[in-house]
């Protein structure tokens, strides 16, 4: 396995970790515990269109953050040796706010206005490994 393998899976890795604290610490501030859904999305982005497709992420998590309760973590990051392929850690309160997150004016205005750009698009379901973990 080479180098670039095994950081490239650590990094995601540690994203997944920053998730699951995030999910458990949003657990505790509702005060109650709920199933919530965390998802991975990996994304390959046309590289010609990479700062189009930024300015529109950017502005779809933003305003998904700010308008949606039950969108709890929405996590971006870019591969460093490969900057179109991103990766985002999502993390909803439960598959009902999921539905409906992608119901929204911004979601829709996002995967319409991005459709051209992605080349690729790999969603990955995920269960936390470590269900009573908190932030300190």
């Amino acid at each position: 396995m080479s180098v670039k393998i095994i950081i490239g899976n650590f990094r995601l890795l540690r994203l997944f970790a920053i998730g699951v604290l995030a999910l458990l610490s949003a657990e505790h501030t509702f005060g109650q515990t709920k199933t919530q859904m965390v998802r991975i999305a990996k994304i390959v982005v046309d590289p010609a269109q990479l700062e189009n497709y930024k300015v529109a992420l950017k502005e779809e998590i933003e305003e998904s953050i700010r308008l949606e309760p039950g969108v709890l973590t929405l996590y971006a990051v870019s591969d460093r040796q490969k900057p179109h392929h991103i990766t985002i850690l999502e993390i909803y309160a439960d598959s009902a706010a999921y539905k409906s997150h992608i119901q929204t004016t911004q979601f829709l205005k996002y995967k319409n206005g991005t459709k051209d750009m992605v080349q690729s698009l790999e969603l990955l379901d995920t269960v936390p490994l470590v269900p009573g973990m908190k932030i300190k």
